[in-house]
C-alpha cells in the first residue's frame, strides 16, 4: 500500500530523517523531515499549466505550527490556530527566499508549498527543519526547480562557530552575553542563497565567516535529498521555456533608446513616467500578435534590466548618477512631535521613514503564545508601508507578509544596542511610518528609530544605521556592487543585501540573492562596501542626536524598580489582590510585581511614585532598633497602648514610656485612631515589639529626651 523511501543522516547534534511515500501521497512531492523529535511535513503541489496571460510566477508558500506540535492547546477563545503568528509569517517567507530564484526561467504555472510542524522537541526550532522538508518535496515533485537547497543556523560562542543552537539559546540570546549571533543560511551546493540573522556587534570577517560555516554544514543535507530523490522523485514535467527572441529583439529595435533615455531621468517620479511612456510607444510599435503574446511583460522587463544593468557594470553609471559606492544625501531630524515620547524623520533621497517612540509599563508588554513556551517581550517595532509612500492607490488595511518582514529586520537590527531591563524597565514600542519610498525604507527605520528611542531618552549602548547593498552580476563573471540602492536597482539586480549596525559591528544582515549564488569575494566586497557606507550614515545621523537625552519627555511615564524577598511578595499583594489595591489606589501609581521580587512603580507624577514605593517598602522592610518612626493609636489598654507604627506591624507603648511623669491610666493623653511618634527599644524575650513615646517631641518626631546610659 505504500511505497516507503527513508533517508537518514547524524548531522550537528541529531539524527535528520526524510521520509517520503507514506502521508500525502495525492500531492505532487511530501516530505516529512525530522531532527530530534522536530517534525515538519513539507507538501507540493503545482499546476500542470499556466493561467492565461499570466506575466509572473505565482509561488506561495505557507508555514503553519500546530499547538498540538508541543502537547499544547492554544490560547485564546476560539481555542483554534487562527491567522498566522509573527513567527509563521516570518518562517514562510524565510522559505520562499532561497527557492523562489531557482524554479526555471519562463515556468509562470502556480505553485503552493505547505509546510506543517506536527512535532516540536523544544530544542530544534521548526524553522529551518521545514526549509529543508520543502526542498526535498520541490526535488522529488517533478517541477522544474533546480536545487536542491539546504539551510542551517549558526550560532558563535567563544568565538566558535555553532551549528543548530537549541532554541533557549536562541530565545535568550540578548541576556547572554556569551550568544552572539542568530543566523540561517540558506543555499545550493555552490552557491549562498539567502541570510537572515541577529547579531550582537561582530565583524565583517566574523560575519562572514558563520555564512560560510553555515553553507559547509548544509552540504550532507544536500547530498541526503539528492539521495532521496534518486528513489522517490517522480518523472520530470515537461517544461519548455517559452522562446521569446523574437519578440525581445522587436522590442528592443522599437524602443531600447527611449528606454535608455527614461533611465537617464534622476527624479523617481519623472522616470517611472518615462518608463510607462517608453513602453506604450513600444506596443504602439507592435503587431496585433506580439501585443497578445503572453512574454510580452517579460520581454519590456529585460529590456529594462539590459538598460540598466548595462551601464551599471560598463560605466559604472547608476540610474540618478551616484558613484557606486555612494550614500544619496541625508536628513535627519528629532522631536518632531509635541505629545510624543520620542520622534525622528529619517530621509535619505526619496525614501522617508517617520518613527515615534512610546515607552509604557510591565502592563504594555507583549504576551506571546509560542510553542516553545509563553514568554513577554518588551520591545515592539510595527512598521507601516501606505500606498501613498510611492505615489499610488492601492490596498490600505492589516499589515501584510512584507511589512511583518521588514519591522522583524529592523527590530534584530536594533536589539543588540538596548539596555537591559533592570538598567531600563520600560516597555518601548517603536512605529515606523514610511511616508517615502525609493530602496530600502528598512534600513531607514532601523536609523529612524535609533533616533527616534535617543529622542525619547533610551539609553541605547550606540547609536545604529542601516544600508542596502545591491548587486549587478554579468554572465561573464563581471559585476559592481552599488551602495544604498534604488528600488529599481532592486527590481532589476541581483542581490539584495542589506546590513545594519554600528561603528564597531554588524548587528544584523539579510541577503536575498536572484541569481544561483554568489561567491565569497562578492559577499567580501559588499560588506566592506557596506560598512563604510554604514560609518557615513552615522555621521549624518549624528548631526541630529549622539546619544539618548537625559530628561524624558514630561509626559512619558517614570518608572522606578525595587528588589523585595520572594517571600515577601504574598504580603504585598494581599489576599487577593487587597493590599496591592490599596497601594495603588492611595497612591495613583502603577504597580507591577514579577515572580522575582523585582517590583516596577510606574506614573508620570513623581510623588506618586514615592508615595507607593514608601507604602511597600513599610510591608516588605524591617524596622530597625533605636530609630523613631510615625505610627497610629489602634488599642488601648490598661498597662499601655498598641500602636501600628511600620505597615501592618503594631507594638506596645507601656504607660511608663508614655510622658516624663507618672499616668493613672493611658487614655488620659491618647485616644484610638490619635498620630504619634513613637521609638523602637527593642523586642523582648518573646519577641514583641516594644516602643517609647517620652523622648520623642510629638510636634516634630525627633527625639528631644535622649535614654541615658544603663
Amino acid at each position: 500500500m505504500f511505497n516507503i523511501v527513508k533517508k537518514e543522516l547524524e548531522w550537528g547534534h541529531d539524527t535528520l530523517t526524510l521520509e517520503t511515500g507514506k502521508i500525502a501521497r495525492q500531492a505532487d512531492g511530501c516530505v516529512v523531515a525530522t531532527y530530534g523529535e522536530t517534525s515538519v511535513m513539507a507538501a507540493v503541489t503545482y499546476a500542470k499549466a499556466p493561467k492565461p496571460g499570466q506575466d509572473f510566477f505565482p509561488l506561495t508558500v505557507h508555514y503553519n505550527e500546530k499547538y498540538y506540535a508541543a502537547g499544547k492547546i492554544p490560547g485564546g477563545f476560539f481555542k483554534r490556530e487562527a491567522r498566522p503568528t509573527e513567527k509563521e509569517t516570518l518562517t514562510s517567507r524565510l522559505i520562499d527566499r532561497p527557492i523562489r530564484p531557482l524554479f526555471v526561467e519562463g515556468f509562470k504555472n502556480e505553485v503552493l508549498v505547505i509546510c506543517t510542524v506536527l512535532s516540536h522537541d523544544l530544542e530544534n526550532d521548526p524553522d529551518v527543519v521545514a526549509m529543508i522538508a520543502a526542498s526535498a518535496a520541490l526535488t522529488i515533485s517533478g517541477a522544474p526547480f533546480m536545487g536542491p537547497i539546504a539551510g542551517a543556523r549558526v550560532g558563535f560562542v567563544d568565538g566558535e562557530y555553532v551549528l543548530n543552537p537549541s532554541v533557549d539559546d536562541m530565545q535568550g540570546l540578548k541576556n547572554d552575553p556569551e550568544q552572539r549571533l542568530d543566523l540561517v543560511v540558506a543555499g545550493t551546493k555552490d552557491a549562498v542563497m539567502m541570510v537572515e540573522s541577529e547579531a550582537y556587534e561582530l565583524s565583517e570577517a566574523e560575519m562572514l565567516g558563520a555564512v560560510k560555516f553555515g553553507h559547509e554544514q548544509m552540504q550532507p543535507v544536500i547530498d541526503l535529498i539528492v539521495s532521496l530523490a534518486e528513489d522517490a522523485a517522480k518523472e520530470p514535467f515537461d517544461f519548455q521555456a517559452p522562446d521569446y527572441s523574437a519578440l525581445y529583439e522587436a522590442v528592443r529595435s522599437a524602443g531600447e533608446g527611449r528606454m535608455r533615455d527614461a533611465y537617464a531621468i534622476t527624479d523617481k517620479q519623472e522616470r517611472t513616467s518615462a518608463v510607462s511612456a517608453a513602453k506604450e510607444a513600444i506596443r504602439a510599435e507592435l503587431a496585433e500578435e506580439q501585443l497578445e503574446d503572453p512574454n510580452l511583460g517579460t520581454a519590456l522587463k529585460k529590456l529594462e534590466s539590459s538598460v540598466l544593468r548595462g551601464d551599471v557594470v560598463k560605466n559604472g553609471k547608476r540610474i540618478d548618477g551616484r558613484a557606486l559606492d555612494t550614500v544619496r544625501p541625508i536628513v535627519s531630524e528629532v522631536g518632531l512631535l509635541p505629545r510624543t515620547h520620542g520622534s525622528a524623520l529619517f530621509t535619505r533621497g526619496e525614501t522617508q521613514g517617520l518613527v515615534v517612540t512610546t515607552l509604557g509599563t510591565g502592563d504594555d508588554e507583549q504576551f506571546i503564545d509560542a510553542l516553545h513556551g509563553n514568554f513577554k517581550s518588551n520591545f515592539l517595532l510595527h512598521y507601516n508601508f501606505p500606498p501613498y509612500s510611492v505615489g499610488e492607490v492601492g490596498r490600505f488595511g492589516p499589515p501584510g507578509r512584507r511589512e511583518i518582514g521588514h519591522g522583524k529586520l529592523a527590530w534584530r537590527a536594533l536589539q543588540a544596542v538596548l539596555p537591559s531591563a533592570t538598567d531600563f524597565p520600560y516597555t518601548i514600542r517603536l512605529v515606523s511610518e514610511i511616508t517615502e519610498s525609493n530602496g530600502s525604507s528598512s534600513m531607514a527605520t532601523v536609523c529612524g528609530a535609533s533616533l527616534s528611542m535617543m529622542d525619547a531618552g533610551v539609553p541605547l549602548k550606540a547609536p545604529v544605521a542601516g544600508v542596502a547593498m545591491g548587486l549587478v552580476l554579468e554572465s561573464d563573471g563581471e559585476y559592481a556592487v552599488l551602495t544604498d540602492i534604488l528600488g529599481d536597482e532592486d527590481h532589476l539586480g541581483d542581490m539584495d543585501f542589506k546590513v545594519a549596525g554600528t561603528e564597531d559591528g554588524i548587528t544584523s544582515l539579510q541577503m536575498d540573492i536572484k541569481v544561483a549564488g554568489i561567491t565569497p569575494e562578492i559577499m567580501e566586497t559588499a560588506l566592506a562596501q557596506a560598512k563604510a557606507g554604514r560609518v557615513h550614515i552615522l555621521d549624518e545621523m549624528s548631526k541630529a542626536l549622539t546619544e539618548g537625552r537625559s530628561e524624558f519627555s514630561a509626559h512619558a511615564p517614570r518608572i522606578e524598580t525595587m528588589q523585595i524577598p520572594t517571600d515577601k511578595i504574598r504580603e504585598v499583594i494581599g489576599s487577593g489582590g487587597k493590599v496591592i489595591r490599596e497601594i495603588v489606589e492611595t497612591s495613583g501609581a502603577k504597580v507591577d510585581i514579577n515572580d522575582d521580587g523585582v517590583i516596577k512603580i510606574a506614573s508620570a507624577n513623581g510623588e506618586a511614585i514615592q508615595k507607593a514605593y514608601d507604602m511597600i517598602h513599610s510591608i516588605v522592610a524591617e524596622p530597625e532598633e533605636g530609630k523613631v518612626y510615625k505610627g497610629k493609636v489602634v488599642k488601648i489598654v490598661d498597662f499601655g497602648a498598641f500602636v501600628n507604627f511600620f505597615g501592618k506591624r503594631d507594638g506596645l507603648v507601656h504607660v511608663s514610656q508614655i510622658e516624663n511623669k507618672r499616668l493613672n491610666h493611658p487614655s488620659d493623653v491618647l485616644k484610638e485612631g490619635q498620630e504619634v511618634w513613637v521609638k523602637l527599644l527593642g523586642f523582648d524575650d518573646r519577641g514583641k515589639v516594644r516602643l517609647a513615646m517620652k523622648m520623642v517631641d510629638q510636634e516634630t518626631g525627633e527625639e528631644s529626651v535622649k535614654e541615658e546610659a544603663e
